[in-house]
């Protein structure tokens, strides 16, 4: 999985994007939930979550940075 950030959308409340294996996803951050998906089953988009939960800290922290917040 790859989870990442687009720099010009600063202005939408904190959220990350994730890929893999041909899903699409993105999950608010404050707090975790899932905005949209395009191709994950059910169980994938609850490790999506856990993994998201785990880091979120981390997450939370690098989107301030990147947004300059």
């Amino acid at each position: 999985m790859r989870f990442f950030f687009y720099m010009q959308e600063g202005r939408e409340p904190a959220h990350i994007h994730v890929e893999s294996g041909g899903g699409e996803a993105k999950f608010w951050l404050a707090p975790v939930a899932l905005a949209f998906n395009r191709g994950y089953a059910d169980h994938e988009l609850r490790r999506i979550e856990s993994v998201i939960a785990e880091h979120l800290e981390e997450l939370l922290s690098g989107w301030n940075s990147v947004h300059n917040r």
